[in-house]
């Protein structure tokens, strides 16, 4: 994927960044912090926005990139869900602002008592940096971190750049429907289909034309990889249950599972591929979607597990390992509602009750999936009604993005 060409202005505030490191090469795969320089930065003092899974191809973190960068000042460290150095396993577990142990610098939480920062979190900031490894999923909380400290920053007058990354489940094809207006939340507080087929340097630009807001500045990321996590560059799970991109894969549909009693295979040692619970027939589940339309792409093999932690920790479950084998084909929003319906073929599965993300008044998959209507269908077994609810409107997705996007392709559904 060939990067922007122009020269860095001298104020990068609302344009597209191209920092040529000194070890630029066109056939290695460079994320935005390998390509960042500090003439990119407008100013010496940084907050940063990130956690421990945002690495340079040498596997230095965003942090340490910036801490040792000559001529910046390294302020503060932000960091979203899960916590700054990944350490919080499952949702809504908070985390507190600390000190860096060895930096003395103060590591602040945004997923705690708030998950907005303080304008006195950015005080003496020049800039703020984000570097953040996102899913490719509208539930993954990260870029809302992000969204959150673009109002913060640009409430303050201060500048936002974004390094951005590469998107695990790529580039190209988009799937679900953007979700109801009244089904916004931290799992998707803007109107995006579920697998968006956008960077994080392209929904900093998206989020902010939508808030009105200064346009960040992007360093891009160059790869020929546009289909998901370049095979070239060092992978970090960027959460505890995220492990390897194939996880990632699977992840747009399968994260439906958390909305239900079974489950998403969290306390073993490949979550949302393992799922099950201790009702089920591990082979008639298997029978009954094998060849299925919605599993193209994928297999499904028996399997029974038991969890360590978590839902049904100590017990046997009885389920299925879900396999891609042709990632082209395989499309998992309509894989994971197909895997649902038939779940709930089985009296004893259910939904799971709010609160949910911080959300006390509505269903929890309803907020994922974005609406009642795949709920009422999953009950109700509609599988021609899933397939029509599963599809994106990729023509209609690319008009919204529109100027946000960077990098040339088109979507797919």
């Amino acid at each position: 994927m060939p990067a922007r060409t122009t020269d860095p202005p001298p104020n990068p505030g609302a344009e597209v960044i191209r920092a040529a490191g000194s070890d630029e090469s066109p056939t290695r795969s460079m994320s935005g912090l390998d390509r960042l320089v500090p003439g990119d930065l407008p100013g010496r003092r940084v907050v940063l926005l990130s956690h421990y899974a945002a690495m340079d191809r040498r596997c230095r973190s965003a942090a340490r990139v910036l801490y040792d960068m000559p001529g910046v000042e390294l302020k503060a460290l932000m960091g979203p869900q899960h916590g700054f150095w990944g350490q919080t396993q499952d949702n809504m577990i908070e985390w507190t602002t600390h000190t860096h142990p060895e930096w003395g610098i103060p590591v602040h939480s945004l997923y705690g008592e708030s998950r907005e920062p303080s304008p006195e979190m950015l005080s003496g900031c020049d800039c703020v940096v984000v570097d953040l490894q996102d899913a490719g999923s509208r539930y993954y909380t990260y870029v809302y971190a992000m969204a959150l400290t673009m109002r913060c920053a640009a409430s303050c007058g201060i500048p936002v750049v974004v390094l951005d990354r590469f998107n695990p489940v790529g580039l190209r094809v988009v799937e679900g429907p953007p979700q109801d207006g009244d089904m916004l939340s931290y799992v998707g507080m803007y109107r995006i289909p579920v697998r968006h087929a956008m960077t994080t340097g392209e929904l900093a630009r998206h989020f902010a034309a939508l808030d009105g807001l200064p346009e960040p500045a992007v360093v891009e990321f160059r790869t020929d990889c546009m289909d998901g996590f370049p095979d070239d560059y060092p992978w970090m799970h960027p959460s505890p249950n995220l492990p390897t991109p194939a996880t990632a894969l699977v992840y747009p549909g399968m994260c439906l599972l958390e909305a239900t009693n079974l489950s998403e295979g969290r306390g073993t040692c490949r979550p949302f591929e393992i799922f099950g619970a201790p009702w089920l027939d591990e082979e008639r589940l298997c029978d009954s979607l094998a060849g299925s339309p919605p599993l193209a792409g994928a297999s499904l093999s028996p399997h029974r597990f038991v969890p360590t932690f978590h839902k049904h920790a100590g017990e046997t479950c009885r389920g299925a390992v879900i396999t891609v084998t042709d990632r082209e084909a395989f499309r998992p929003f309509a894989a994971g509602l197909a895997i649902l319906a038939e779940c709930f073929r089985h009296p004893e599965t259910g939904w799971r009750p709010p609160p949910y993300e911080y959300v006390f008044d509505r269903m929890p998959v309803d907020i994922l999936a974005g609406s009642p209507r795949f709920r009422a269908a999953v009950e109700a077994g509609d599988t021609d009604e899933l397939a029509v609810l599963a599809r994106a409107d990729a023509a209609g997705h690319r008009a919204a993005a529109g100027s946000s996007l960077l990098y040339d392709r088109d979507f797919e559904e």
